[in-house]
């Protein structure tokens, strides 16, 4: 195991009703900005109960962070809160609109063009203090410290982090989950389960705690992603899927191992150019992903097909042709499709997104950083 260090201090508050506690998790005398998404939280009564959670507060409104928080909405959140002199952020929503407060609470009190904090990796020495609401569990960025921001005028999807940016506190109130289309249920399954791959199929580092949680995670997915879509009232497979969300990218299982998060990056540029929702974009290029890098993620493999798929019969390579057939099989499952060719996109595309790859100077990527353009680009055909 790798030398680490851990460290989350954000709150969790879980289970049913525990929005109404959320007035005392938050610095009496705060002006406090609400930001969400579309419509969702409105029509389904979450915005008014964050509301009355807040009585006593002054309460400002910022809508419209869409998926895939664009700096260009982004920003005008910030004019706001800066004109209004907001001391305290609250998101309601899923990972989006969790991930531009994040922006949002960064750019605040930033000097400067607060894109320069993705694009020039400048410092953040302070930052607007947050909560969130979660209705939609993924991107576990409701007890994390990144984000993921996109600029529409250049066509530019960065991650960033820092340690002033975990929520203070987060609810998961798992029946905020019930009224979410199927489609949005799905990624979510997809989401978590590659956020666990891509800390778990690296190579050994003798982490059995780690490994040991992210497959009981992973098995929790397979178990209960397909439950979640054939039984859309079931409180209690939400509820496991909300928190094995949130486990999947909250440090714990990451702490000590090598994590690689290339299929990550060739996700965002396909997301970018062509609008495919991200989890989508996982499934697409992760199947292809192991695939390529099967020899340098063997050992990994062969015990991801074992203790994950229960594959123990056959040679090493079938067994490993197997467990890369099972991954696709699950996302298929939930009705996300794995190639590009089922979204529209064509193999002339591949030269599109090595070409965004380069531009963004994701030249060496995994977990040995030593996974190039040619092997991205081997990936995106396969995928094709």
């Amino acid at each position: 195991m790798q030398n680490f260090s851990f460290h989350n201090p954000t709150k969790i508050l879980f289970g049913e009703g525990r929005i109404a506690d959320i007035g005392a998790e938050i610095p009496a005398g705060a002006r406090v900005l609400i930001t969400y998404g579309g419509g969702s939280v409105v029509k389904t009564g979450t915005l008014a109960e964050v509301k009355s959670a807040l009585a006593g507060f002054t309460v400002f409104e910022f809508a419209g962070i869409e998926p895939n928080p664009t700096y260009e909405t982004l920003m005008q959140a910030v004019e706001l809160a800066r004109r209004e002199k907001i001391d305290f952020l609250l998101a309601v929503g899923g990972g989006s609109v969790i991930d531009g407060t994040k922006f949002i609470a960064a750019a605040i009190p930033f000097v400067g063009d607060p894109w320069d904090i993705l694009a020039r990796r400048a410092p953040i020495t302070s930052a607007v203090p947050f909560g969130s609401v979660l209705t939609l569990p993924a991107t576990g960025s409701e007890m994390n410290n990144g984000a993921v921001i996109t600029k529409k005028a250049t066509q530019d999807k960065l991650a960033f982090a820092n340690p002033l940016l975990y929520p203070r506190f987060s609810v998961l109130d798992p029946a905020k989950t019930l009224t979410l289309p199927p489609r949005q249920v799905a990624n979510g399954v997809v989401d978590a389960f590659v956020h666990i791959v891509e800390q778990y199929l690296t190579y050994p580092a003798d982490a059995a705690v780690q490994d040991r949680f992210a497959e009981g995670l992973l098995l929790t997915l397979i178990a209960e992603g397909p439950r979640a879509l054939a039984e859309p009232d079931n409180l209690a497979v939400r509820a496991n899927l909300m928190w094995t969300a949130t486990l999947a990218l909250n440090g714990l299982i990451g702490a000590g191992v090598p994590q690689d998060w290339a299929t990550h990056m060739l996700g965002h540029e396909i997301t970018v150019l062509y609008g495919v929702d991200h989890a989508q974009t996982l499934a697409i290029v992760l199947p292809a992903m192991l695939q390529v890098r099967r020899e340098e993620k063997r050992a990994k493999l062969l015990q991801y097909a074992e203790r994950v798929w229960n594959l123990r019969d056959g040679d090493e390579e079938a067994r490993i042709d197997a467990a890369i057939a099972h991954t696709r099989a699950f996302f298929e499952s939930l009705s996300v499709p794995t190639r590009l060719s089922d979204y529209g996109i064509g193999a002339d595309a591949v030269a599109a997104l090595v070409a965004q790859l380069e531009r963004h100077g994701m030249k060496k990527l995994g977990e040995r950083r030593d996974f190039g353009l040619d092997g991205s680009r081997r990936v995106y055909e396969l995928a094709a």
